[in-house]
């Protein structure tokens, strides 16, 4: 199965995994489940660290190589992808939560989030 994390849960995952339900950390550390990280997930968190919103400089890092190395696959943005994000109903203002769900719509998989903004856009999300 595939699924695409959220960037809130990667954070966590990366820097406290103990703060994950066991279930989430169960399924991310399956080697049987494909986890795609969204190309928005390292630009958000550069952007975010560049504006002193946070402290994600040492995840940026090599962030493609330890993470592919690690069994992550990454999902493109396509165009289709961002002219639907953009056109999505404004649920959330944060335009990066809105490609994911453009993304895990237009892919059809679920996406690992505790925000339940997601289930506004009928994502299917999973949490705990």
């Amino acid at each position: 199965m595939k699924y695409l994390l959220d960037t809130h849960t990667y954070l966590w995952y990366r820097s406290s995994p103990k703060a994950l339900p066991r279930s989430i950390l169960r399924l991310l550390t399956d080697t049987s489940h494909e986890i795609l990280i969204s190309i928005a997930t390292p630009w958000e968190l550069a952007i975010k660290t560049g504006i002193g919103k946070l402290n994600a400089a040492a995840l940026l890092v090599d962030f493609e190589g330890r993470e592919t190395a690690a069994g992550f696959v990454f999902a493109q943005i396509t165009a289709t992808q961002a002219i639907r994000s953009g056109l999505l109903p404004h649920h959330h203002k944060d335009p990066f939560d809105r490609l994911l769900a453009a993304q895990a719509l237009d892919l059809r998989i679920p996406i690992v989030s505790p925000d339940r903004v997601f289930d506004l856009y009928a994502v299917n999300r999973i949490w705990a």
